[in-house]
């Protein structure tokens, strides 16, 4: 990095230069990401109960700024060059430095995307092909030298203006996906899967369903779900279940279940059955309805409660509206009671 700035210097080369600006906001990245990660993982206290994860998230954000403010600059910069040409004067040092400067990238891309492969880390494999572009990168530097050398026409401002449109383009990409982690953005359909899926194979859990993620940082997700159990289990039943469920989500996935709520099932009474058959008929004929659960119905004190998952494409006011005047009438001596979910999840 610091000999492809004095390259730049000495050779009057933008193109060069801005590679090297390019190179040092990966390695200032690098510095602030690993502090972050340091800073990140401190252990919970009195201040902090869920820990200081989410400090990592704000490293990010100053190394998308940092990395921003470089592209914007090497840009003002090589417009500058395009409007004000200055020939660049390589020297074979300059080329070999260059030259080996795309082998290393290269080589060295390779290497960490394979080791990032191998130990199943996103972050690696993200260096890796970091690393990968940046050789390309270089690469463009070298073919411009080698074609001012060859035939004389400078691209070298052009080339320039090549990289800071990639340098841009990254820092606001950065920015973008960890503004979507801060705000909170929706949940893994993956993970939601693997999730469901760890639950229900419980014995007894007929269904999982809400499942909410909470970030506190990198791998740091704390999470609750409801689960549909039959009306006949004893609260002891219940207890027991719910909290296998947390040690069986914890270790298969690094989870933590803070909170697992229980919808009853109806299991022994036909007519509730049919209701909730009708019911469900009726919700899902709509196509905003995306998905009812939670059904139970009271057939002695005339209750009905079930959830909805409401699209985002609909006004949730009108929606429920709309399904308590359907319901009632299909049921009229019933007490009507409708949660709106949201479709947090895939």
């Amino acid at each position: 990095m610091g000999f492809k700035a004095f390259v730049g210097l000495v050779s009057h080369s933008i193109a060069v230069i801005l590679d090297a600006v390019n190179n040092l906001s990966d390695a200032l990245s690098s510095v602030v990401t690993i502090i972050g990660a340091k800073l990140g993982a401190k252990q919970p206290d009195k201040k902090h109960p869920l820990g200081y994860g989410r400090i990592e998230y704000i490293s990010t954000m100053i190394v998308a700024a940092l990395v921003l403010y470089a592209g914007i600059t090497s840009l003002v910069e090589s417009i500058k060059k395009i409007i004000h040409p200055e020939a660049a004067d390589y020297s074979t040092v300059s080329i070999v430095i260059i030259s080996v400067a795309i082998v290393v990238k290269f080589l060295l891309g390779l290497y960490v995307k394979k080791q990032g492969k191998k130990v199943n880390s996103g972050a690696l494999s993200a260096s890796g092909s970091d690393a990968l572009f940046d050789a390309i990168i270089s690469a463009s530097v070298l073919a411009s030298a080698i074609i001012f050398l060859i035939w004389g026409v400078s691209l070298e401002a052009y080339v320039g203006v090549i990289i800071s449109g990639f340098i841009i383009k990254a820092g606001i990409e950065m920015m973008i996906e960890t503004l979507n982690d801060i705000i909170g953005k929706r949940e893994d359909a993956e993970t939601t899967k693997q999730l469901k899926q760890i639950i229900c194979e419980e014995e007894n859990v007929l269904g999982a369903y809400d499942v909410t993620l909470f970030n506190y940082g990198p791998d740091k997700n704390y999470g609750s779900v409801h689960i549909e159990l039959p009306d006949t289990m004893s609260v002891d039943d219940v207890d027991r279940i719910t909290r296998k469920i947390q040690v069986n989500v914890f270790h298969k996935t690094g989870i933590i279940l803070t909170g697992v709520g229980v919808y009853s099932f109806n299991t022994s009474n036909d007519e509730a059955a049919q209701m909730r058959n009708s019911v469900q008929k009726a919700v899902l004929s709509h196509d905003w309805a995306l998905q009812m659960h939670g059904f139970y119905a009271d057939t002695v004190n005339k209750t009905i409660r079930f959830d909805v998952v409401v699209s985002f494409d609909v006004d949730r006011k009108e929606a429920m509206q709309t399904l308590y005047s359907e319901i009632t009438a299909m049921y009229p001596d019933y007490a009507i009671t409708i949660v709106p979910d949201v479709d947090a999840a895939d």
